[in-house]
């Protein structure tokens, strides 16, 4: 499973909303939006991905959003 697929399938175990997309220069951003505890563990998570990833650099900004995404979505 791909790797957007694949933090879109654990977002949703987690109960995090919010989106992955891609990005031009090929990286993936992703938007995590939920209780903090699973936030961490989804974050940690990312830093391993699926089995074909390779995931080089995982950076966490905090947001304030207006209003918060009710599911997550691969955009």
């Amino acid at each position: 499973m791909a790797y957007r697929a694949s933090a879109a399938a654990r977002a949703r175990e987690l109960a995090i909303s919010g989106y992955a997309r891609n990005l031009p220069d090929g990286r993936v951003e992703i938007l995590a939006y939920g209780e903090a505890a699973a936030v961490r563990v989804f974050i940690a998570w990312l830093w391993i991905g699926p089995a074909a990833a390779k995931v080089t650099e995982v950076a966490v900004e905090t947001l304030q959003l207006a209003e918060p995404p009710r599911e997550f979505i691969i955009a």
